[in-house]
Order: C-alpha cells, then sequence, then structure tokens
C-alpha cells in the first residue's frame, strides 16, 4: 500500500503551492445559485482497530485504550500515540497514562511493541512512552515537522500531563487533578525530551496539534470565563505558537454551541449539548477540517452521557463554522462501542489526531469510550470511519432545477503554473469557468472556452458514475500558465443531463 502523507502535515495529496478548495469550504467557495450542501455518511467499520490489553495486568491500557491521540502515516508504516488507563491500586480507581504507542502495516491490524522505556507493576516488557518528569498523562498529540531542520525536533508533541491544579480547573474527577499542556521533541517518534517547563498552566484536554500558515495550534477543551465572567461549560479553545519554543499566554475561543440565555442552568454540568474536547483537525494548506463532540450530559453509567461527533471547517485553523449547524456527522449509533452482555451503557465518540489520506481514502480515526462507572465494565477502543478521499460532503443541484453554479473566492494563481481537478461526481455534467476578482470572466476561460472536464482513470475507462476523484480540467482556447501569479476567481458551472452532479473539491495543483 502506497501512503500518500502524514496526518496532520499535509492530509491531502499537494504540492505546496497547491489550493484545495472543499465543498463545504464556504469561505473559498462562498457563491452558489441553485446550489445545496449534500454531506457524506462515512463508512464506519464495526470492529475497533485497536483495543485495550484485556488480559495483562502489566500493560498500560489494561483497561482502556483511549484515542485522546494520534495516527500518522509514516515511511511505509502507520504508527499510533494514544492515552491507555488501566487499575489503580484498587479497581474502583483509574490509573492514567502514561502515553503509549502502536504500530500497523495497513492501519487496521495493529502491533504494541515492547519500548523498554517504563517500568508499569516491575516489568518493562510493555509499549509505555517515558514523558518525564510526568507519570501520569493524558492526551497526546504528535505531527511529524517536515519543515524543521533539526532532526532532533523532527517529530513535535504537544500532551497532557496529569499536573498541578489552576485556579480556574472544575473540581477533581474520580479523586484526581485535572490536565494542564506540555510539548516534547524527537528524532524518531519514540524517545522523547519533554520541556522542563509547563509553556501554559492552565485547563486543557488535548484533542489535536497541527501546523497551519505557519502557525503551531494545540486545540482542545478549556475552561474559561464567558459573558457575564462566569465559567463556560465544554468548549473548544486553541493555543498558538511560532516556533514552538514560546506559546501565547492566551488562547482562542475556535468553537461553542449555544448556552442557556440565564446564568443558573450554565457550566459543565448543564443539561444541554456542549463541545467535547474542543476541535479535533486536520489542515489542508487552504483549509482545515475537523470533527468535535456533541456531548449529551446525563453523567455516569447506563442512561448517561453521550457524545457524537460533528463536521466543522476553518480557513485559518482558529476559528471553526459547521457546514451544517448541528448535524451529526458520526453518530455514536453508526459507531456504538464493544457492548457489555445485558447492560446499555452510552457511548461517548472523541476525536483527535486522526484525519488523514491514504490512496484514495480519508481515514477518520477516533475513541469509542464505554461510559461504565469506574471499575471491570470500564473501557475504551480505537474504531476508524472513511470517505472516498476529500468526500466530506458535496454541493449538488437543487432538486428540481436543472443548472447552477458555484464560484470562488479570489485565488492567488501558482507562479509556475498549475492544473485544475475536480473531485466530483458526474463530473462530465460540470464546466469550469475563469474570472478576475471582480466576476469578470475571462473570454479564453469562459462561454464556448470553458474548461471541459475528464475523469479518465489512466486506461481510457471513466469512473464510477462518470466521475472521479481526479478530473482533471483543460481550456481549448487557453493554456492555465498563463494565469500564473494572477489573482482570479473560478466557476464551476453543474447541469442535469441525466445525471446528479455532485461536486466535493477543487484542487489547483502547481506545476
Amino acid at each position: 500500500m502506497a501512503f500518500v502523507v502524514a496526518c496532520n502535515v499535509e492530509p491531502a495529496p499537494q504540492k505546496r503551492q497547491d489550493i484545495v478548495l472543499l465543498a463545504i469550504d464556504d469561505h473559498l467557495l462562498p457563491f452558489r445559485r441553485n446550489l445545496c450542501y449534500y454531506l457524506s455518511r462515512p463508512r464506519v467499520r464495526k470492529e475497533p482497530v485497536l483495543v485495550p490489553s484485556r488480559d495483562d495486568p502489566g500493560a498500560p491500557d489494561q483497561l482502556a485504550a483511549h484515542f485522546y491521540g494520534t495516527v500518522i502515516a509514516d515511511e511505509g508504516r502507520f504508527r499510533m500515540w494514544y492515552y491507555p488507563v488501566r487499575f489503580g491500586a484498587r479497581t474502583s480507581e483509574l490509573g492514567l497514562g502514561p502515553a503509549a504507542y502502536a504500530e500497523s502495516e495497513d492501519g487496521i491490524r495493529w502491533v504494541k511493541p515492547s519500548l523498554k522505556q517504563v517500568s508499569i507493576k516491575g516489568n518493562l516488557e510493555n509499549n509505555a512512552i517515558q514523558l518525564l518528569p510526568d507519570q501520569r498523562v493524558m492526551g497526546v498529540t504528535v505531527i511529524k515537522d517536515e519543515e524543521e531542520t533539526d532532526p532532533e525536533r523532527r517529530y513535535k508533541m504537544v500532551y497532557n500531563p496529569i499536573a498541578a491544579r489552576d485556579r480556574w480547573a472544575e473540581p477533581k474527577l474520580n479523586g484526581l487533578p485535572r490536565s494542564t499542556l506540555r510539548t516534547a521533541t524527537s528524532r524518531d517518534g519514540l524517545t522523547w525530551s519533554a520541556t522542563p517547563d509547563l509553556p501554559l498552566d492552565v485547563f486543557v484536554e488535548l484533542s489535536s496539534f497541527f501546523k497551519h500558515k505557519g502557525l503551531y495550534l494545540a486545540h482542545g477543551q478549556g475552561k474559561l470565563f464567558g459573558e457575564g465572567g462566569e465559567l463556560h461549560e465544554r468548549r473548544g479553545y486553541a493555543w498558538v505558537s511560532t516556533d514552538f519554543e514560546h506559546w501565547l499566554a492566551g488562547q482562542a475561543e475556535t468553537f461553542g454551541l449555544p448556552e442557556p440565555r440565564t446564568l443558573g442552568p450554565r457550566g459543565a454540568a448543564g443539561e444541554y449539548d456542549q463541545v467535547h474536547l474542543g476541535v479535533g483537525g486536520a489542515s489542508y494548506g487552504s483549509v482545515v477540517v475537523g470533527l468535535y463532540g456533541i456531548w449529551r450530559h446525563g453523567g455516569t453509567g447506563v442512561g448517561g452521557t453521550t457524545c457524537d461527533l460533528g463536521l466543522v471547517v476553518s480557513n485559518d485553523g482558529i476559528h471553526f463554522r459547521e457546514p451544517v449547524k448541528k448535524h451529526v456527522y458520526i453518530s455514536r449509533h453508526d459507531s456504538p462501542v464493544t457492548p457489555v452482555a445485558g447492560k446499555d451503557y452510552p457511548t461517548i465518540l472523541c476525536q483527535a489526531n486522526g484525519i488523514l489520506n491514504v490512496d484514495d481514502e480519508t481515514r477518520i480515526y477516533h475513541g469509542r469510550w464505554r461510559n461504565a462507572p469506574v471499575g471491570p465494565e470500564y473501557y475504551g477502543e480505537v474504531a476508524l470511519a472513511t470517505l472516498p478521499r476529500d468526500r466530506w460532503g458535496a454541493v449538488g443541484l437543487i432538486r428540481g432545477v436543472s443548472e447552477g453554479w458555484v464560484w470562488s473566492a479570489p485565488l492567488q494563481w501558482p507562479e509556475g503554473g498549475a492544473q485544475v481537478y475536480l473531485n466530483a461526481d458526474f463530473a462530465p455534467q460540470m464546466r469550469v469557468e475563469v474570472s478576475d476578482v471582480d466576476f469578470n470572466l475571462l473570454p479564453g476561460y469562459s462561454d464556448a472556452n470553458a474548461g471541459t472536464v475528464s475523469c479518465t482513470d489512466g486506461t481510457g475507462r471513466f469512473r464510477e458514475r462518470n466521475g472521479g476523484l481526479d478530473c482533471s480540467v483543460a481550456w481549448p482556447g487557453a493554456q492555465p500558465s498563463e494565469l500564473a501569479g494572477r489573482q482570479v476567481r473560478l466557476r464551476v458551472q453543474l447541469t442535469s443531463d441525466g445525471g446528479d452532479p455532485r461536486l466535493y473539491a477543487v484542487y489547483v495543483r502547481g506545476e
């Protein structure tokens, strides 16, 4: 299997100058006529891809393998860092962390190598990672920074040590203090050097860490003040650094759900929908795609708290929005945790650094947490949902109309020239035109000279449904190289001609 790219670095098969316009991005594809969204429904693998080592009392994940973690594709293999839980001194207590590691050839069947770094119950034969000075660790998010010139810092980690509490944090959970933030670097992703000081001593539960437009961004669930000086409920925040050494002391609110109008019912214990863990995102260069947890509070055990996953996008990697508000993108009913016979424990889905493209597939690794009381039935596993590459959702014709279009924001055409491709169904029923920034169509690229779309797969055969993931666009009377360095807009026209055209993405790939 050929690997396209590692998660969080550039999850689409693109060069540095490439521009990715996803249909669900209403900032880069803002203007539409006779079109609406058709969000995709990911296909969920029923069986988990990673489960805890329940029969090994010396394993860091004896009780749960939580995906407050990361998956990347790296040099011919898949690599995972995750948050393990085992029994504490008693079966009524949780032993949290340290971080754990696994590898796979296909991303489905995983091996937990013996790293011999951490002694658990007197045994070094385990897959735990040492992150000194921290003994207890929750979320662990990793990138491979391809732009880093120092090989000792090629792999970068932001993680949650369970440390001293800040004065704004909520009460302890199960008697344990809550988490803050620390960074670490590594040459190989296995042996890590953590910073001695906490870059930020705040309450945060991490969901993702990625690099976008030159910024290092750590996303998670914070506990900060809202309107009226009251503590917010669960919602997403971002912390930022330009060099991975120095982190801004403040934070940005990234995404939240509406709160009750009155102050009384507000807060983490409020029985209304909240954002669990913030945004688990991945950068496509021009856009960030992410998932957030739709937390429905109800306590622990049967009939208790549940969590689905919603879809969000951003262009700056900080401020996120939903293509369709409150839409459940991955449901706990479609991705249920492994059950306990005779008990209907709720499923809490958890998003993290789990979005990556592999060949012609987008993979969404996520966690499934069984909301059972602390004890033998407490449990967490890692699951997988998939889409055809970049097909998060489409724009298509409103039912009953025969034509429509979508017009892009201004784009800086790559200096070296570029080729345009569509990710679409029934792509031959589409035409692509070019205008200046004032919406004046360019004669060589519009009307009778509009770009036509070819969806052959390299052997002359059309792909399924007369469409494909990389359908090339050609203008009969012009060469796209003529646009090099110019600010232009693209307009994609859709017509109903015996099919139902759906546009998922536009790629402007630098030559």
